[in-house]
């Protein structure tokens, strides 16, 4: 089976109108990144920031062509090689097995639950020689002047790079010209989101609920305070983290927080609750907060949430 995907890796079908277009080799090299640092450990590939993180790095220092840095063209396109398939969200099954072109990064990330690969192939990756000998083909096969190039690009991990410059720099706020780039943007927030959990300890501030399982995930969000799509705010005082339910609750003011960070419920509310602790008992209670206080919800945002979200809600 080393032989056969071998093959596949070396022959891959790209289009050459303006020479071989390298989006495929590089998904690949990035999937195979991913594989080596743990951060995909099961048979499916997210479109999440860390993968376009590292199809990013790449892309900017190895490719030199008019090619457009797009990953959701390899990512909808490697079905034609036989080994990459798509596994749909729940309701658009018709629509994924149709065939239709969902290759924007925006249609698969709303669409398309992961890729995975040949069971086959995968188990290949997960050996460390087999990944390596396969690495080694797509270098050969489609960059062989820049092999010692790529082998120094997959030791530098470039979403930890960036979660480390963002907790550094607190976060910034941005105009909307710096969010043209969809794929910058999921990147950008999802070093946002990781920071915020980290630095809340991975615990959601409203109920302290923390649960992490083997794979490093975890149950809580990394939540924006005024809302991102009106302020572009991904300062870290800007950040809560949220479990499910408790972020859902907080987007639409079903609770806000006081100045001192003491948590007021919508007096509306009704609520069964048999086997957890209904959000009325958490009336007047303090949330969870971030050790160093310049981490800790900065006050501007709680009163505009109050005032325009909560408010309104009530």
């Amino acid at each position: 089976m080393l032989d056969y995907y071998a093959k596949k890796f070396a022959t891959l079908r790209v289009d050459r109108k303006r020479g071989p277009a390298p989006h495929k080799p590089i998904l690949l090299l990035s999937v195979l990144e991913l594989i080596e640092r743990g951060h995909i450990r099961q048979n499916a590939i997210t479109l999440d920031a860390e993968l376009i993180a590292a199809f990013l790095k790449l892309w900017g220092q190895l490719v030199t062509t008019d090619h457009r840095s797009d990953i959701g063209l390899p990512f909808f396109h490697l079905q034609g090689d036989g080994f990459w398939h798509y596994q749909p969200k729940p309701g658009y099954e018709a629509l994924v097995q149709s065939k239709a072109k969902i290759r924007s990064v925006g249609a698969i990330r709303e669409l398309v639950e992961c890729a995975y690969l040949d069971e086959e192939l995968f188990h290949l990756l997960r050996q460390p020689l087999t990944r390596a000998h396969l690495a080694q083909v797509l270098m050969s096969a489609w960059f062989p002047h820049q092999i010692s190039q790529i082998e120094n690009l997959l030791r530098l991990d470039a979403f930890e790079e960036m979660t480390r410059r963002f907790q550094d720099s607190g976060g910034e706020i941005y105009e909307p010209q710096d969010l043209e780039d969809e794929q910058k943007t999921i990147v950008r927030d999802g070093a946002f989101r990781k920071v915020v959990v980290q630095i809340y300890q991975h615990r959601c501030a409203f109920c302290g609920l923390q649960i992490l399982n083997a794979l490093g995930q975890n149950i809580v969000d990394g939540a924006h305070i005024l809302p991102f799509s009106r302020f572009y705010d991904d300062r870290l005082d800007n950040g809560l983290s949220l479990c499910k339910n408790h972020h859902w609750a907080f987007d639409r003011g079903w609770f806000t927080l006081a100045d001192d960070y003491r948590i007021v419920v919508a007096p509306d509310l009704r609520e069964e609750s048999p086997h957890t602790r209904p959000m009325h008992e958490f009336q007047g209670e303090r949330i969870w907060l971030p050790a160093q206080t310049k981490y800790r919800p900065r006050p501007e945002a709680i009163a505009w949430h109050r005032d325009n979200i909560f408010q309104q809600a009530s």
